[in-house]
């Protein structure tokens, strides 16, 4: 009798334990041989679900980064919330994000400021990365700005002052090697609450 593997299930679970050979060996010393050690599967069978390294660190931050695309989908879909309190509650969580994925953060750093022997420019493929969440930013800043709930000032002014505080975050967790990024939060609140028209 044949067993029937799910193909689907076998991929999330090599996703899963692959973000830690990532984030204890760094992007530059993983081979497809230690992903496939940790998996306790044959580089053969990891062959089955991934072509190369890249591509499976590609979809472990996808991974990642979907959870994140769903939590800022229910804030935005909150009707109970302003415009000022979705753009909190959106910061917070991803402060949250990064700091439960600090160590993951450095190897991510790693592979974008091309020490992956990428060849592209490290600043425009971080920039492709974080347009997204810039335009969430900045359609809810519109919204307030309509709503009469966020002051008229220049929403792309508004979007670099927010973001900022992501990279602030970054920096503090992956350079400086902070835990947490708590004061921060409490004072990019404070801040964001003075964008209030009352």
């Amino acid at each position: 009798m044949s067993i029937v593997v799910d193909h689907e299930k076998r991929r999330l679970e090599i996703l899963e334990k692959v973000i830690e050979v990532f984030v204890t060996e760094g992007y530059g010393n993983v081979t497809f041989q230690k992903i496939a050690d940790r998996c306790n599967i044959t580089r053969t069978t990891l062959y089955i679900y991934f072509k190369n390294k890249k591509e499976i660190f590609n979809y472990s931050i996808r991974m990642l980064l979907s959870k994140v695309n769903d939590d800022i989908k229910l804030i935005i879909a909150d009707n109970s919330l302003g415009s000022i309190d979705k753009i909190i509650k959106i910061l917070s969580g991803i402060f949250d994000v990064l700091e439960e994925n600090r160590r993951l953060l450095s190897v991510i750093l790693e592979f974008f400021l091309g020490k992956s022997k990428s060849k592209k420019n490290p600043q425009e493929r971080i920039k492709r990365r974080t347009i997204k969440f810039r335009h969430i930013l900045a359609s809810l800043v519109i919204q307030g700005i309509k709503n009469g709930e966020i002051k008229n000032i220049q929403i792309k002014i508004i979007d670099d002052f927010i973001y900022g505080f992501v990279e602030a975050a970054i920096y503090r967790l992956v350079v400086l090697q902070s835990k947490t990024v708590g004061d921060l939060k409490i004072t990019a609140s404070a801040m964001i609450r003075q964008l209030s028209v009352n």
